[in-house]
């Protein structure tokens, strides 16, 4: 039995010792900040079983729930309202079981039961997660835990975006950049130097970095010779070889597509570290690698039918 009830059967006990009346109920509120007391009975209702005073009423009530419930430790009465002070061993004890018990507050999920997807991190692939990635991971893990906790199907999930010109800038950055060990081959998490950057995501986010430092060396040497920042930005040698990766990859070109497959599976280990180390999990993954020509499709479709507008870019004539 809990507190509440424990005391709505001493307050009817109490009525009817004190009264001779019995009331069929007892209503409840919290109370109210500005009170001392942890629960709180309103009177009102109970003048429809016996006329007089709220106020005598609750003094009368709290006199006799402090003399005969070991948990309430005080009373006070505002008006119609008996305000009970709890005892904090009632609270302790409560949260003691609790934790004791692996299944509390969990609910088995019914067959039939609707399923829920929660989606949360959903990372690129060309950096390691950061700031913003804890508080999303473990927003949505919670939140998940929480749905399934009530009893619902829940899918924890994250769509990976692991495709795109972001992506080609840490690999085109790697190509070039990259050094050689002493038996030739460029580093990777297993053979760098670097030992912060042996976890994978790291290294393919130092290239990242490494590309961006690159580009604006090149912007800055177009706007040295006469040109704009737009069309330096336009024309800087490395973005324009980032955007021809780009191409190839969506091509199958063999090379392109080793070399991404590699360089995310260094990311995938080092952001299967990450989650280890927060404690977040997923039941299935989803990757834009697989659905973006589902979505040029719909892209195209639209053309056709005149519901999107083509425009051609200057570098390359595509879409």
């Amino acid at each position: 039995m809990n507190i509440q009830n424990t005391i709505e059967t001493k307050v009817k006990e109490g009525f009817l010792a004190l009264y001779t009346v019995e009331i069929p109920s007892v209503e409840f509120q919290a109370t109210r900040k500005e009170f001392e007391g942890d629960i709180t009975v309103v009177v009102f209702p109970m003048l429809r079983y016996k006329k007089g005073n709220p106020v005598q009423i609750g003094e009368d009530l709290g006199k006799y729930l402090v003399t005969n419930v070991k948990e309430i430790t005080n009373y006070n009465v505002v008006k119609g309202f008996l305000n009970l002070v709890i005892e904090d061993s009632v609270y302790t004890k409560f949260f003691n079981a609790a934790y004791a018990n692996a299944d509390f507050g969990f609910i088995t999920p019914r067959v039939d039961e609707k399923a829920i997807m929660v989606e949360y991190s959903s990372p690129n692939t060309n950096k390691p997660l950061h700031l913003g990635h804890v508080r999303n991971n473990l927003l949505g893990y919670s939140v998940a835990e929480i749905i399934k906790a009530s009893g619902k199907n829940v899918y924890k999930t994250q769509i990976i975006n692991d495709r795109g010109i972001h992506i080609c800038k840490s690999m085109l950055a790697w190509e070039k950049y990259a050094p050689n060990g002493s038996d030739g081959q460029k580093e990777t998490p297993e053979t760098t130097l670097n030992t912060e950057l042996r976890k994978g995501d790291k290294l393919v986010g130092n290239y990242y970095v490494k590309f961006d430092q690159e580009y604006k060396k090149e912007i800055a040497q177009l706007i040295a010779k006469g040109k704009t920042e737009e069309e330096a930005k336009k024309q800087a040698p490395l973005l324009i070889a980032a955007q021809q990766m780009l191409l190839k990859w969506e091509a199958g070109d063999t090379q392109v597509v080793s070399l991404w497959e590699t360089m995310n599976s260094w990311v995938y280990s080092g952001f299967e570290v990450t989650y280890k180390n927060m404690g977040v999990n997923f039941d299935t993954l989803y990757y834009e690698s697989n659905t973006y020509l589902l979505g040029k499709d719909v892209v195209a479709q639209g053309i056709e039918k005149g519901v999107f507008l083509k425009k051609k870019m200057v570098l390359f004539g595509a879409i």
